[in-house]
């Protein structure tokens, strides 16, 4: 493995799998905040400090069951350009709080990039597993997995009646933050959404945008995750976001058959459309290709469109944003020049699907 194949590839081996209700929910995340006892939290600590808390990870890491076989690569924050971190990103590999933080951080990912271990973002460890569709339980046995083994190793900052000690208030108990990924065009478009996001919110869940806190929703995708981690066990707070999530599943599916039922002609006018400006534009921001991408997205799942994967929208979504087109140019880019490159892009992965 190398920097190179983490960033060169837009999509991760998990992504190319359709887990359970996958034409609604894109991806399953389960995080685990944990800080050392013995040392400072990252708030204060100083950078001598820092440097020790990523080589007691590292060494944790190293005597995990089975990873001489497949080992994590680590990547060092101080060691990588902004564009590089950037790309990370938008793979969701790394948060933009380690982007932008000190250089002090490192990442511990996996080969397929399921797993991905950020050591002094705002805590000393952030475990992070990743699976496709709605399998929050399974990600959680994985991530306590992980979680086990590295405890084992470097003992970590827990009190007897609160639970585990982090940075933020918000994490203190169980650590855990679990969020699913989903698509919800037909909540959006018959303006159901406007309710049901408080409505959430009064369940003690958040509805975020795709790079979660402070971001905004593109493309009709939505980032719904609990907000207290203090007073519930970890199985509760995954088993209450799979209730109400599974819920928001059925909305969106009955939105859809009533969208087919009602508006067939419009809705399939928009959705060809959306595919018509991907294949054709010359120049396209990125909100809008985000949209057209929803739409066509949204035509597959109905049946509308039958000749592209889902696949290939994975990869464009991800494609299409800022850091990967500067990637690719392998220099800095003007937004206007990411726009023409952009459109370009899309117009050639459509090609390359239809075989020409």
């Amino acid at each position: 493995m190398s920097l190179e194949k983490f960033i060169n590839h837009a999509v991760s081996s998990w992504m190319k799998n359709e887990g359970p209700h996958s034409d609604i929910v894109l991806s399953s995340r389960i995080r685990l905040a944990r800080n050392l006892e013995n040392h400072q939290f990252p708030t204060v600590f100083s950078g001598d400090e820092a440097m020790k808390v990523v080589h007691e990870v590292g060494e944790a890491l190293k005597r995990f069951p089975g990873m001489n076989e497949n080992p994590l690569e680590m990547l060092l924050m101080n060691e990588l350009q902004p564009l590089q971190k950037r790309v990370l990103v938008e793979k969701h590999l790394i948060s933009p709080l380690l982007a932008e933080g000190t250089n002090y951080g490192a990442v511990f990912l996996s080969e397929n990039e399921d797993i991905s271990i950020m050591v002094n973002e705002e805590d000393h460890i952030r475990i992070q597993c990743l699976a496709s569709g709605l399998q929050l339980k399974e990600t959680l046995v994985k991530a306590n997995q992980i979680d086990d083994l590295i405890e084992e190793k470097v003992p970590y900052a827990f009190d007897e009646k609160i639970g585990y000690l982090t940075s933020c208030p918000t994490n203190v108990g169980t650590g855990l933050r679990a969020s699913v990924m989903v698509h919800l065009p037909a909540l959006v478009m018959t303006q159901q959404m406007n309710q049901i996001i408080p409505a959430i919110n009064q369940l003690g869940l958040v509805v975020r945008g795709i790079y979660g806190e402070g971001s905004q929703s593109v493309g009709n995708l939505f980032q719904i995750s609990n907000q207290l981690t203090l007073g519930k066990s970890e199985e509760e707070i995954v088993n209450d976001l799979i209730s109400v999530v599974s819920q928001i599943i059925d909305q969106e599916r009955s939105a859809r058959e009533a969208l087919v039922k009602t508006n067939h002609i419009q809705l399939e006018d928009r959705i060809f459309r959306s595919y018509g400006v991907l294949a054709n534009s010359r120049i396209i921001e990125s909100k809008e290709a985000a949209q057209c991408l929803s739409d066509v997205r949204l035509g597959i799942d109905l049946g509308y469109i039958n000749t592209i994967s889902k696949n290939v929208l994975n990869e464009l979504l991800i494609l299409t944003q800022p850091g990967f087109l500067q990637q690719y140019a392998g220099a800095s880019l003007r937004p206007e020049e990411r726009d023409v490159r952009r459109a370009t892009l899309i117009r050639e992965k459509l090609r390359q699907e239809h075989g020409y």
